[in-house]
């Protein structure tokens, strides 16, 4: 067991999730400068992975969620990750969810959130990534998720069209992919956006959007839910042929707490929101193998959802996963896992 993994297992659980992330996040910040200097080893030896134009240095990611603000790209770079996603980005900021609203389940190497989108919105995350172009370290890959202000009412289709037009509007230009996010639990109604009927439109406008403020094409991608049935998989998948979607992002957390080996009181003082880590693995897994042989080999997908280590990691890339993104492994595993991972996949 590591060093970290003792760490983590007698001291941090301890410590408010969020609390530790805040902390934590700070501290991997502040320690760009040595991380620089480290890159070399740390993000070594990934395995080049080109998709949607883009070249990757290596197929593993960090999922959207981790650095909501864009204000650590550089130095989780640094440790390996072959590309960042920032967000999910609200076209207005907003607070989130009421606190506690981030829990680990030891047990079952696995987090619950019901963060609700924090985030200083689109217009302070634009300024952010605007500032990084033309610095030396600007050649990271960065993918922005947008997704639905609170306050917009799901219902209110033009509403929500326009929440969306604004975010694209100002971070299109300054990503180099755009993910629209329709899953996450957290968001009243959100969801109900992954139907065709809905999610048509929406995506529709957020490529036009794109289109008119970038001079070149930047990919989109659709990120679903676990818990879609299969027909409703399988459905999407269709209507990202259909409008030339460039991607899937498959899949972001669960509501189920089916399988759960915790302790059942730990679990209900937990309470709602969506589940991530070990005990997606299998369902992520199903969803990627309909996803895949739906869509033919081309389109790419980015498997997330479970992965936790290199083992995990090549079998998605064997079911058609063209990239691959990670949190909940990091969180547990601690600052070297991704470049563990990376060299791993590339010793394949």
């Amino acid at each position: 067991m590591s060093a970290y993994r003792v760490l983590f297992d007698r001291v941090l659980t301890r410590v408010d999730a969020e609390t530790a992330h805040r902390l934590g996040f700070r501290a991997l910040r502040l320690g760009v400068p040595a991380l620089r200097l480290g890159s070399s080893w740390l993000g070594s030896g990934g395995r080049p992975v080109r998709a949607m134009g883009i070249d990757f240095p290596g197929p593993l990611g960090l999922a959207a969620g981790f650095d909501k603000n864009a204000e650590g790209i550089d130095a989780l770079a640094a440790l390996g990750f072959g590309f960042v996603e920032v967000g999910t980005v609200t076209g207005e900021p907003q607070p989130g969810n009421p606190t506690p609203r981030l829990f680990r389940l030891p047990a079952d190497r696995a987090v619950v959130n019901r963060m609700g989108f924090n985030n200083d919105g689109a217009e302070v995350v634009a300024r952010r990534l605007a500032a990084r172009l033309g610095t030396k370290h600007s050649h990271v890959v960065v993918g922005v998720n947008i997704g639905k202000t609170k306050v917009v009412p799901e219902d209110d289709q033009a509403a929500v069209l326009a929440d969306y037009e604004k975010s694209t509007r100002l971070l299109a230009p300054l990503a180099d992919y755009l993910v629209v996010n329709v899953s996450s639990p957290n968001t009243p109604g959100l969801r109900d956006l992954q139907s065709v009927e809905r999610l048509r439109p929406l995506l529709s406008a957020v490529r036009r959007q794109a289109d008119a403020v970038t001079t070149s094409h930047l990919p989109l991608l659709v990120k679903i839910a676990p818990d879609l049935a299969d027909k409703d998989v399988l459905a999407v998948a269709d209507l990202a042929l259909e409008l030339g979607l460039d991607g899937i992002v498959a899949t972001n957390t669960t509501i189920s707490r089916e399988g759960l080996v915790s302790d059942p009181a730990d679990v209900e003082r937990v309470g709602g929101g969506g589940l991530s880590g070990a005990p997606l693995r299998a369902r992520a897994l199903e969803v990627l193998r309909l996803l895949r042989e739906r869509v033919g080999p081309d389109l790419t997908i980015i498997a997330v959802g479970g992965i936790g280590d290199a083992g995990d990691a090549r079998e998605r890339l064997d079911a058609g996963a063209t990239l691959l993104q990670a949190y909940t492994a990091f969180v547990y595993e601690g600052a070297l896992w991704p470049s563990r991972v990376q060299r791993a996949l590339a010793r394949r």
